[in-house]
């Protein structure tokens, strides 16, 4: 093969891979906005001419959808929005919390020096400089906890721990930053936000002092603390309906009402 034809194919390759990004995130945000509906099929075509884009990177990124489980696919062909139910996203808090649990036990084991900490520890300052996060600085605490877990599992040297991590996180309300949106909007916002930054210290404490058992107990307890936002937001429908994927839960009629 010449090398004009190398770069051709090079060039046809990325342009795909960037479409078929594009068009993932393009999807899964509208998924998780409430343009489809749970149960509803969804077809390439109209995508097509929706997104502006060819069918290629659409049918990738349907069929990643549906590995990461906001898909299924159907039985007459094609794919179906997903719904989940209260239980669904119950499972999928606890398996977060056992996986993060796993992440924070294997980094005190694994850690080779003090410096290994220095990002996970400036993380962690940095979170508790916002003390109570206003409209400005929401979006700013939000990466800084997307980054202080995703921190922990970098420490935890496992890829196999992260891809895990990374299906769990794909689902509605499962990631570490999903229900803190609802824990700002509680009554007892101000208290939960001081216990969450007590569970960053002390796991970050517990990884320093090499307590491996101890920093696995302290990542589980911190993850329940987005079992118990989700209790309190599916007692206030307002705060729930301004949840990203809050249309794909399937919720008891009791709740509905």
């Amino acid at each position: 093969m010449s090398s004009r034809e190398d770069r051709t194919r090079s060039i046809t390759t990325t342009d795909i891979n960037s479409q078929t990004g594009r068009t993932l995130l393009n999807l899964r945000e509208m998924l998780l906005r409430g343009d489809f509906q749970p149960g509803e099929r969804i077809s390439e075509l109209p995508l097509v001419a929706r997104l502006g884009v060819s069918r290629t990177p659409i049918r990738l990124a349907l069929d990643r959808l549906s590995h990461e489980g906001l898909l299924e696919v159907s039985p007459v062909g094609g794919f179906v929005v997903r719904g989940f139910t209260v239980a669904d996203i119950w499972d999928a808090l606890e398996t977060r919390g056992l996986l993060e649990g796993a992440a924070a036990r294997l980094a005190a084991e694994r850690i080779t020096q003090d410096a290994d900490l220095d990002n996970l520890r400036k993380i962690r300052d940095e979170m508790e400089a916002i003390p109570h996060p206003t409209i400005d600085t929401f979006a700013r605490y939000l990466d800084l906890n997307e980054a202080f877990h995703s921190a922990i599992v970098d420490l935890a040297k496992s890829p196999m721990l992260r891809r895990s991590l990374d299906m769990v996180f794909s689902l509605p309300f499962a990631s570490p930053s999903a229900l803190v949106f609802a824990r700002s909007k509680l009554p007892r916002a101000a208290e939960i936000l001081i216990i969450a930054q007590a569970d960053h210290r002390a796991i970050v404490e517990s990884i320093e002092s090499r307590q491996g058992t101890r920093a696995e107990h302290m990542a589980r307890e911190h993850a329940r603390l987005s079992q118990k936002n989700l209790e309190m937001a599916l007692s206030d429908r307002s705060i729930l309906n301004c949840l990203p994927g809050a249309n794909l839960i399937r919720l008891p009629s009791a709740i509905e009402a």
